[in-house]
């Protein structure tokens, strides 16, 4: 956007960054404007832009959590610099969580808005087919080998395009289990809502989890953000994948003026359809690959930022879910995400089970200690109750090793505040990459606020949970809080992808999901899917 209006502010960060239009790296600047922060930049040859990143409270700067650089052996060398010789590159700072993997380009819709802008499928089949443009099942599993050699055991997303189109799906998925401790499916839940029986072959093949495109609970959100009336087929999915054992996630894209309105009815759907569901993960709009306003800079109002977007789900939920709950990530960026994680109580109340934001940032921690968090909490959480791969990655207490018990994720990314021990656990282990998994979910936390969905029930706490005196039959009170938490832990997430406008290099170089090229290179996601204003990408097919 232009600059129009001079406006006080105090720059508050110096990064780098990129022209939206001819994508060469520029210097830019965090300007603090009242209580929005924009990120502002000037490319010599096509001049300044500005975009907010984040508007409203809490402020930015309690925001952000240090973390100590634990790079990965480099995959790749130093030629042009940051973005430019990514997978991944000596001066990326974080493990891989995620590898992505896009089994095809071919998608049975054609969305507004898709990081990988997907083309139609030319028989728009509702079928699963095999396809001459689809990379060949030996191509991916030696792809799947040779990340595995790379990364080690970190988490498989199965993208697209619409991965559901593949008449071999379910061998993806198997060769991939075999080689991985967690597998996830991102799609728009089209054909299982139609095909309940694939829910139950994927499951056989061992699908942990699918991400599923989960825009609103009217169907008009479906047709303007799609183009179809989706809703009926996405409940059936959820059905058939609970009968099926594998864990859903609903995962909004956020789009202002569209269904901005609606986070609170998606988490009250969320929640009804526990256990099978198992969080909400919301998706701030951002402008890359195909979106409206392609050729132009997007306006201020086309975006939410994270702050914006935890207000909303407080006002919209009558304050079942806070602003205070919600964390920043231990293996990201700060600025990427937030998560909280919650417990569906039997009586329609929400306990909260993630410590409460501290006021001051924690103790730089190792970024790999993030990394091994997050890859643990995501199996467990992410899974259908009893069928996620054992955590935890660090101490082998069987938890995710934080307090704060935390969450988020592209896609696929889970976070963790790991500077502390793990809740309540009999070990007390801080987190340590040299440790083996447990073997059982964890049940434990560490405070828990109990929240009605009715606006006028104040907060109560559990006896059981903050130390209070308990009743004669507490015994069997805790007893049954543990089966219910062993089933229905809840976790609300939301990721802001970076696009060419608002993309800061140091939230690159910290990323934990990696999108997997043809030639094995690993992407930063947003790098990846990264398109200057007139649609040219970065990364994607040039690789």
């Amino acid at each position: 956007m232009a600059h129009t209006e001079m406006k006080p502010y105090r720059v508050v960060h110096h990064t780098q960054s990129l022209c939206p239009r001819c994508l060469a790296r520029i210097p830019a600047r965090y300007e603090q404007r009242s209580h929005e922060v924009w990120l502002v930049k000037e490319c010599p040859e096509h001049g300044r832009t500005e975009t907010p990143v984040w508007r409203g409270g809490p402020d930015m700067s309690t925001w952000l959590r240090p973390k100590l650089p634990t790079p990965p052996a480099p995959l790749g060398t130093v030629d042009r610099g940051c973005p430019f010789d990514c997978g991944l590159c000596p001066q990326h700072n974080q493990h891989t969580c995620t590898a992505v993997f896009e089994v095809t380009t071919r998608c049975n819709l054609r969305c507004r808005y898709c990081f990988a802008a997907a083309q139609d499928d030319e028989t728009q089949t509702l079928q699963p087919s095999a396809h001459v443009g689809d990379p060949p099942l030996h191509t991916l599993v030696a792809l799947l080998e040779a990340v595995r050699q790379k990364t080690g055991p970190c988490n498989i997303q199965l993208s697209g395009g619409e991965p559901t189109l593949r008449h071999d799906l379910c061998d993806i998925v198997s060769h991939a289990r075999r080689l991985f401790p967690f597998v996830q499916l991102n799609t728009n839940g089209i054909l299982l809502g139609r095909q309940p029986s694939l829910a139950h072959d994927l499951a056989r093949a061992g699908l942990d989890s699918v991400f599923l495109q989960f825009d609103g609970t009217s169907q008009d959100i479906h047709e303007a953000l799609r183009g179809a009336p989706l809703l009926d087929d996405k409940r059936r999915a959820i059905d058939a994948l609970g009968e099926a054992g594998v864990g859903v996630v609903l995962v909004p894209t956020v789009v202002p003026g569209v269904n901005d309105h609606d986070v609170g009815a998606i988490i009250r759907l969320g929640m009804s359809l526990a256990p099978a569901v198992r969080g909400v993960h919301f998706q701030p709009v951002s402008h890359f690959g195909r979106h409206p306003s392609c050729q132009g800079a997007p306006s201020p109002s086309a975006r939410i930022t994270l702050p914006e977007l935890m207000h909303r789900l407080e006002e919209q939920t009558a304050g079942m879910v806070q602003v205070v709950d919600f964390l920043p990530p231990g293996c990201e960026h700060s600025l990427c995400s937030f998560h909280a994680n919650y417990l569906v109580r039997e009586d329609g109340t929400l306990m909260r089970v993630s410590a409460p934001r501290a006021e001051s940032a924690p103790p730089a921690h190792p970024a790999l200690d993030g990394a091994i968090a997050a890859r643990a909490f995501v199996r467990r959480q992410w899974a259908a109750p009893g069928h996620g791969a054992p955590v935890h990655d660090a101490c082998g207490c069987g938890t995710d090793g934080t307090t704060s018990a935390a969450m988020t994720a592209p896609i696929s990314s889970v976070n963790a505040d790991v500077s502390s021990s793990c809740p309540a656990a009999p070990c007390g282990h801080s987190p340590s990459p040299s440790g083996n998994a447990a073997s059982a979910p964890s049940t434990a936390v560490s405070s828990g606020t109990s929240r009605n969905i009715s606006p006028d029930t104040s907060d109560v706490v559990s006896p059981a949970i903050a130390g209070q005196p308990r009743p004669d039959h507490a015994g069997d009170d805790l007893d049954r809080f543990l089966a219910r938490a062993a089933t229905h832990l809840f976790a609300i997430s939301a990721m802001a992808f970076q696009d060419a406008w608002n993309l800061d290099l140091e939230r690159l170089q910290g990323c934990c999901i990696h999108a997997v090229t043809t030639d094995g290179a690993l992407i930063p996601f947003c790098a990846w899917n990264c398109t200057a204003a007139d649609g040219t990408p970065l990364y994607r097919g040039r690789t």
